[in-house]
């Protein structure tokens, strides 16, 4: 079942129209004015995944099994976005931390800066046009065995920032993965896919979450070309 909400801040449309990326000039004129640093070097990141030959252990321990009912799924069973520090819930760390030059204000709300994302690879200026990914999507893990688990630990999943679970990307583009696995979605940007799938892995592997055949074949796939 699609995800029926998207991570974004209160009061943002789900149908949000699509804003476009700076261009190069405008990049070029903020990056020599000290406004933007260009590409994805400049960037933190989640925290970094296991290496492929890892990732390709882990996968042969998941288990195996066919992706279970959506029944009973609900966003609001896995609670975010929840504080952090101080001010700050899980959002704002996030954006925090993938963005270059973010400034806040006392709320912790994301004032300036930029945040360049690596699904597509394009760079945005405002928070509202970015989303926080849940690399493997709630309704996804539901279905892989966060059903069973408690509110506490799928609060603790939905908030991760420890494991390469969360990561800050174009809005539209979390929308159209959805709930998305890798046998049917992967990033537009060939060279994030061996750090895509790395991610993927590693948190399954953490969560003890199960992959279904398709999904599991995808990522061998991919993984094979790491």
């Amino acid at each position: 079942m699609p995800r029926t909400a998207t991570h974004r801040t209160p009061g943002t449309s789900f149908y949000a129209r699509r804003r476009r990326p700076l261009t190069a000039v405008a990049a070029t004129v903020l990056a020599t004015a000290g406004l933007l640093t260009l590409g994805p070097t400049a960037q933190a990141a989640p925290p970094t995944p296991v290496t492929a030959a890892t990732a390709r252990t882990y996968l042969s321990e998941l288990t195996v099994r066919a992706e279970g009912s959506s029944d009973g799924y609900s966003r609001d069973k896995f609670p975010h976005w929840i504080t952090q520090s101080g001010t700050c819930n899980t959002r704002e760390e996030v954006l925090k931390r993938d963005g270059t030059n973010v400034q806040t204000d006392s709320s912790c709300a994301a004032t300036s800066g930029s945040w360049y994302s690596p699904y597509d690879g394009a760079t945005w200026t405002a928070s509202s046009d970015v989303d926080i990914d849940h690399v493997v999507p709630l309704s996804e893990a539901w279905k892989s065995g966060a059903s069973s688990w408690t509110t506490a630990q799928r609060q603790g999943f939905a908030n991760d920032l420890t494991r390469p679970q969360l990561v800050a990307v174009t809005d539209n583009v979390n929308q159209s993965k959805g709930d998305q696995d890798p046998a049917t979605w992967m990033p537009s940007r060939a060279a994030y896919t061996c750090m895509y799938l790395r991610m993927w892995v590693h948190v399954k592997h953490y969560y003890d979450l199960t992959v279904d055949s398709a999904e599991k074949s995808a990522i061998s796939s991919g993984l094979s070309g790491c």
